[in-house]
């Protein structure tokens, strides 16, 4: 395979050189070293928005209504729609370019359904490199859209520029949100299907529970709380206007450029925490690894030491 020409051929917007490029990321190819050394140059240019919440509040429709409206402004999308898997195939469950159809034939918006293939925390293992794919791609935008796992979501704020946290009337997310830590990793709030009962006191709420957060410094980011009614197209432009918001004060105070490299760090570290497993199961396969079990049960050796041992088995390797 022609790495090269894949990613011209996504540079320039083909969508078929896209769909490989994320296909070698998911089945982790002989060839992702090759491909990421040919994306590098081209990446650090999109805008990550992660959308989460809990299951039924509107984030396949929420995402498709902010696709509607970056493409009103001119802008190239991307969606990463990151969907539980199938127990039987181990591909995508919901497949959310169904509910995203109306963007099917539009050569300015490419939609990936991910899944999650068993890894917590509402992202697909292989989400990081395929924002890269998009980003490389040309897309201005990148929406992540995370499965509705609950407590586990907090997972999406080490992947965005900014986090979305959506939820519903009625379902009394509010303090679900406060217990699973939501509200701390949260840069804007979306009240969506407002025209429900219950959604001014929901947004009294969660705007109180934000002011029982720690104590905000001048200039500091203020979450907002924006009401939608996604289906109908209500608050879009409100939603839009918050992203822009908080991207224009991360750029102005710095904190833009030191989220993603955090997020740079935490992929380096998990493809060597990856690369170091591999290691050591391939040490456990040379019984190396049993070997200092049973000298640790028969007493010879401590724990400690016999970690350390395998370390050093592992990065002389």
């Amino acid at each position: 395979m022609d790495v090269a020409a894949l990613v011209a051929g996504a540079r320039e917007g083909a969508p078929r050189a896209v769909a490989r490029l994320i296909s070698l990321v998911e089945g982790a190819s002989p060839q992702l070293r090759e491909v990421m050394a040919a994306l590098a140059p081209h990446c650090g240019n999109a805008y990550v928005v992660g959308l989460t919440g809990s299951p039924g509040v509107g984030k396949s429709t929420t995402t498709s209504a902010l696709v509607t409206a970056y493409r009103a402004q001119g802008r190239r999308v991307g969606v990463l729609a990151v969907d539980p898997s199938s127990p039987f195939s181990g591909g995508a469950l919901l497949g959310d370019r169904v509910r995203m159809g109306e963007h099917a034939s539009d050569p300015g918006v490419y939609i990936r359904s991910m899944a999650t293939r068993g890894h917590l925390g509402g992202l697909a293992w292989a989400a990081p490199q395929a924002i890269r794919v998009l980003d490389a791609a040309g897309c201005d935008v990148v929406l992540v859209e995370t499965v509705g796992v609950g407590q586990s979501e907090v997972e999406i704020a080490a992947q965005a520029d900014t986090s979305v946290v959506l939820l519903a009337p009625g379902m009394g997310d509010g303090i679900q949100a406060a217990k699973a830590g939501i509200l701390e990793i949260g840069d804007a709030y979306v009240v969506n299907k407002a025209d429900r009962d219950g959604a001014g006191a929901t947004v009294r709420e969660l705007n109180h529970m934000l002011g029982l957060g720690e104590a905000r410094r001048p200039g500091d980011w203020r979450p907002p709380v924006v009401k939608a009614v996604a289906a109908r197209g209500e608050g879009v432009e409100e939603m839009v206007a918050a992203l822009d918001k908080h991207r224009g004060w991360m750029e102005e105070h710095g904190v833009l450029a030191e989220r993603r490299a955090a997020r740079a760090a935490k992929e380096i570290e998990n493809i060597a925490l990856t690369a170091l497993r591999e290691r050591m199961g391939e040490l456990r396969g040379g019984k190396r690894l049993d070997a200092l079990a049973a000298r640790v049960v028969e007493g010879s050796l401590d724990p400690y030491a016999a970690a350390d041992a395998l370390v050093e088995g592992v990065t002389e390797g």
